[in-house]
């Protein structure tokens, strides 16, 4: 089992021929994923790599390769409206890479998609991966491997680092996701913990958050309620300054509250096992399972 992502997944990216869009659709291509179609606008006839075929819309990708999943790697003043066309033409996971959305236009965006019944994940994340099936974003593939830890993160550079200290323990990963780290996003990091708890193949779970908003606090209520798996967190940012923005739009200290005490306390409270340090994560996963 896995979660959103599987072998049989079916890639385009939007903006493939720009220079981070060619890359990482090489990258995700060479690891396994089925990336069947690309789309840029005026580009449509030419191939990727001489054999992804390249299309002006993504409705005319959809139709002729049956794609049902799109990595979006165009500039950030279209990237809301590449959401939208692939909501449209009936893409059911949409994973927005690009960085820098204006906020207005992702406000429209996620009002929008109330109305479909597809998954967003981001903006601004690494993406989602299934080890040794399935690869949709920017993470570096070798560090993961298949096994029944699944992880869920707002931060990339976070979930690589939990990822290494798992591998490195000879466990593996379910399925991995970078919810972003933009104040408006798709999937939540309580959405993301719901779907990796109903996996059979997930027997544990790590959820790395940081400081900002309340998505932390909420996860740890739908854990406290539901969830029987073993739970190990990390709440990054705890000294970062009130008022400050540190890394992610989203990290900010505001009036108060999204504080690192708070969530950690909330998490505490819900029985989850929280780890001191990033360098601790790996150990409490360990203990998590009785190793």
């Amino acid at each position: 089992m896995s979660v959103l992502v599987d072998a049989n997944t079916r890639l385009l990216v939007q903006g493939i021929t720009g220079k981070s869009g060619s890359f990482h659709a090489s990258a995700c291509k060479e690891y396994g994923t089925q990336v069947v179609a690309g789309v840029t606008p005026a580009r449509g006839g030419e191939k990727f790599e001489n054999t992804v075929p390249i299309f002006d819309t993504v409705a005319e990708a959809v139709s002729a390769t049956r794609a049902n999943a799109s990595m979006i790697f165009v500039p950030p003043e279209f990237a809301g409206d590449a959401i939208l066309e692939a909501a449209d033409a009936g893409i059911q996971l949409i994973v927005a890479i690009t960085e820098g959305i204006p906020v207005m236009d992702m406000m429209r965006v996620r009002h929008a998609l109330e109305e479909y019944s597809c998954v967003l994940i981001g903006p601004n994340c690494p993406g989602i991966i299934t080890p040794g099936a399935c690869k949709i974003g920017i993470m570096p593939g070798y560090i993961h491997r298949p096994g029944h830890i699944g992880v869920v993160s707002r931060s990339g550079t976070l979930t690589y680092e939990a990822v290494w200290q798992i591998t490195s323990r000879g466990l593996g990963q379910s399925t991995c996701i970078g919810v972003g780290g933009d104040p408006i996003h798709g999937l939540t990091l309580q959405k993301a913990v719901e779907y990796l708890h109903a996996d059979p193949d997930t027997h544990a779970i790590v959820m790395i958050g940081e400081i900002g908003g309340s998505e932390e606090e909420e996860a740890a209520e739908y854990i406290r309620a539901r969830v029987k798996k073993p739970v190990v967190s990390f709440i990054a940012g705890a000294t970062a300054p009130p008022g400050r923005r540190m890394g992610h739009a989203g990290a900010i200290i505001s009036g108060g509250k999204g504080t690192a005490q708070a969530k950690i306390e909330a998490l505490q409270k819900a029985g989850v096992r929280v780890a001191k340090t990033l360098n601790d994560i790996g150990e409490e996963v360990m203990k998590a399972l009785g190793k």
